[in-house]
């Protein structure tokens, strides 16, 4: 019989860490990376005390850390690790191996902002500059969310439909350090959820010989990488079949997105993680004096779900699409750029805007999404947006 659902008091990497434990995979490559450090720190004392039976990997580097998992992976073990900003930025190079080898990884990636200079506080300019890998990404909005998202992941990674390596992000520090109340699902339903991993291919399967890491050719690379964008997008569909899965055990419901108050808004505001939660709270102010507000905070961006945003979007007046990373390309952010993008073609468009918010960790406040509600309003009223691009929280 299942144990009891255990409610907690947890920082979101411990809640991460704990996921981990309970998923008990064979390898965990670790190092350390602020303000990721302790989610392989408190493993490690899991690992220490007999909790977990998982070999331990400390390693010089993050290129390294993600080198090790791609061979234990490789090798046919459930293999993981998790990292951090520039810790990410070492590891590209092999992310790109990791989801060309197909394999199913999961690793949480605790957003902090890129140097430099150097600053150790949130954005996300750590996995927009990973969206081309091949990976799966799942943002979270709290240590709750961080939690369900790290179980869900292992389980979307190893569908034999997807076989992509998945990051599981939430916000440096905001999320990561903070202690929130959450609600653990017992061991015992995770271990079944999960399953027993067993790899399809492994290096060490001497019934069913394979390569690793051959030289491909113009007569088979196209190929290959077609394989991997069908994969990609039967995540789709297995995610929410995953999700669905997941309910069950835990009674929260996950999706693509989650939309708060969306339904008759007028002004709304898309944006991750964090963020959403500040935004909700202005949403309740403005809903009770009579506004038509709304928020769609995204979960999943890759697969990016067009369709779905779009559908979700379309009775909205005007949009604006708050993007914690700037791109550089002078077009806004890569959240907006795609949700413009998935628009090109519908027939009921809003005015769509973008705000490059909170780089560094720069506190957004209520006051600030306040201001954009504000802006929205003056949007609406003049039939156009007055700036495409916005840094909204720069010192004048």
């Amino acid at each position: 019989m299942a144990s009891e659902k255990k409610q907690v008091a947890m920082t979101g990497n411990e809640a991460v860490a704990n996921a981990i434990r309970q998923i008990n995979p064979d390898v965990m490559a670790a190092y350390p990376i602020t303000p990721q450090t302790d989610i392989v720190q408190f493993y490690s004392t899991f690992a220490a005390n007999g909790l977990v039976d998982t070999q331990m990997v400390t390693v010089e580097s993050e290129h390294s850390a993600m080198s090790a998992t791609v061979g234990a992976s490789a090798a046919g073990s459930r293999a993981m690790t998790a990292t951090s900003s520039q810790g990410l930025a070492l590891m590209h190079e092999i992310l790109h191996i990791a989801s060309g080898f197909r394999l199913p990884i999961a690793m949480p990636v605790v957003n902090r902002a890129v140097s430099a200079p150097i600053n150790i506080h949130c954005d996300h300019s750590d996995t927009m500059a990973a969206l081309t890998t091949g990976w799966i990404q799942l943002y979270g909005e709290s240590a709750q969310e961080a939690y369900d998202n790290m179980i869900q992941a292992v389980k979307i990674a190893e569908d034999p439909r997807v076989r992509l390596p998945v990051m599981v992000c939430y916000d440096g520090f905001i999320t990561s350090h903070a202690v929130e109340n959450l609600v653990l699902v017992p061991d015992d339903a995770v271990k079944a959820f999960v399953g027993e991993y067993k790899s399809e291919y492994g290096l060490f399967d001497f019934e069913k010989p394979i390569t690793f890491g051959p030289l491909v050719l113009p007569d088979y690379f196209s190929e290959l990488k077609a394989q991997q964008s069908d994969a990609m997008l039967a995540a789709k569909e297995v995610i929410l079949e995953v999700a669905e899965e997941y309910e069950k055990i835990s009674g929260r419901k996950y999706g693509y997105f989650e939309a708060y108050k969306l339904d008759d808004a007028e002004r709304v505001i898309v944006v991750l993680s964090s963020a959403a939660g500040t935004t909700k709270a202005v949403v309740d102010e403005l809903r009770a004096a009579g506004e038509k507000v709304g928020l769609l905070k995204p979960r999943v961006l890759r697969p990016f779900p067009a369709e779905e945003l779009v559908k979700a979007l379309s009775g909205a007046k005007v949009v604006a699409v708050m993007d914690r990373a700037e791109t550089f390309s002078t077009q806004g952010g890569q959240l907006f750029a795609e949700i413009r993008s998935a628009f090109y073609e519908a027939s009921k468009k809003p005015l769509i805007k973008n705000y490059i918010f909170g780089l560094g960790g720069r506190d957004t406040t209520t006051s600030d999404i306040r201001k954009v509600y504000e802006e929205l309003k003056k949007d609406q009223e003049r039939g156009s947006v007055d700036r495409k691009v916005t840094h909204l929280d720069v010192r004048v």
